[in-house]
């Protein structure tokens, strides 16, 4: 292309911006890690449904009795509150008098069979239950985790080798017959057994975001952000407090998100097996448990537990996909 007198390669190269893309007075606005992220998570509309019934599940297993009786009080009927008269007597006094466990607009899930307790009230009262243990234990596993892996990868040497070797010990521990064990023994009291078994459940459970805690620090710990941080005098706890963990809270929170679904089925297998809380206080796994004695005479008592248990599940999973994806897209290629 010829050139023009007077000007130079540089600026006949140079194309002028079309003027009606640029905006007067528009300031240009960056985006952080966090913005980024959500912004990510939005677009993925299965995730955002998952997020959206674990919230949905927290409110009703929060709001079921509190306050003033919650919603127990306002949609069902007390707990442990018997209708004899729901129970057809006609029949052993076993099944639900109606179709589909006894369904009305009395009890939007029907009654238990034998009791005619409410079973939508003991979905609730169970949900607080199941909820309540898997979170809790969910936050003692991410603390002592985090807290070992972090010291472990950083520190190294026989550190490392001592808290390598502890995680190696619990990995290998049978953690449900030691609860099974241990539980058995207590006493009957359900605020004593639910302790236990965020004990049990979260202070075993620990070395398994302890490793991934420990492989992202090995790598982290010789970036040039922690060099700089040494080179400046910075000391070990500063160092980890804000260098590190700000770093490692992308796995943490996925981690967390995709265990407190695990904690949930493992809680629900041990009420299952009889060792969880004990009636009259009700969890998912207790009912589930029950129902099996009763499911020739009412299918639908075995169905709403199970389906429960089933979508809270894969509702933290799919939000746990997504928050993954969301924080690490690399991830997912």
């Amino acid at each position: 292309m010829a050139m023009q007198p007077g000007t130079s390669a540089v600026e006949d190269a140079v194309v002028t911006p079309d003027e009606e893309q640029i905006t007067p007075g528009k300031v240009i606005e960056g985006r952080s890690l966090g913005q980024i992220a959500w912004s990510r998570l939005k677009k993925n509309k299965v995730a955002m449904t998952g997020g959206a019934f674990v919230i949905f599940l927290l409110l009703l297993a929060t709001f079921a009795q509190w306050p003033f009786g919650g919603l127990i009080k306002l949609l069902g009927h007390p707990v442990n509150e018997y209708h004899q008269k729901a129970i057809d007597a006609n029949l052993g006094g076993i099944p639900p008098i109606g179709t589909f466990g006894g369904i009305s607009k009395d009890f939007l899930f029907g009654v238990q069979p034998v009791t005619g307790r409410d079973l939508f009230s003991q979905m609730l009262a169970g949900a607080w239950v199941s909820l309540t243990v898997a979170f809790l234990a969910t936050m003692l596993a991410t603390i002592i985790g985090v807290t070992a892996g972090v010291v472990a990868g950083y520190f190294g040497g026989w550190i490392d080798s001592i808290l390598s070797r502890i995680m190696d010990v619990f990995l290998a521990f049978p953690l449900l017959l030691f609860a099974i064990a241990l539980i058995s023994v207590l006493p009957s009291g359900n605020t004593v057994r639910i302790f236990v078994l965020v004990g049990v459940i979260g202070g075993f459970s620990w070395p398994y975001i302890g490793r991934i805690v420990r492989g992202q620090t090995l790598s982290l710990r010789e970036r040039e952000f922690v060099e700089s941080a040494r080179s400046i005098g910075a000391k070990p706890v500063r160092i980890l407090a804000k260098e590190l963990l700000p770093n490692l809270l992308a796995p943490i929170l996925v981690y967390a998100t995709l265990t407190i679904p695990a904690n949930i089925l493992f809680e629900a297998a041990l009420s299952y097996l009889g060792v969880g809380v004990q009636a009259p206080q009700p969890s998912w796994g207790a009912l589930l448990s029950d129902a099996q004695n009763f499911y020739q005479y009412d299918p639908m008592y075995m169905v709403f537990p199970g389906a429960a248990i089933f979508l809270t599940v894969l509702a933290f999973n799919l939000f746990g996909d997504g928050l993954r994806d969301a924080l690490d897209p690399k991830a997912s290629r």
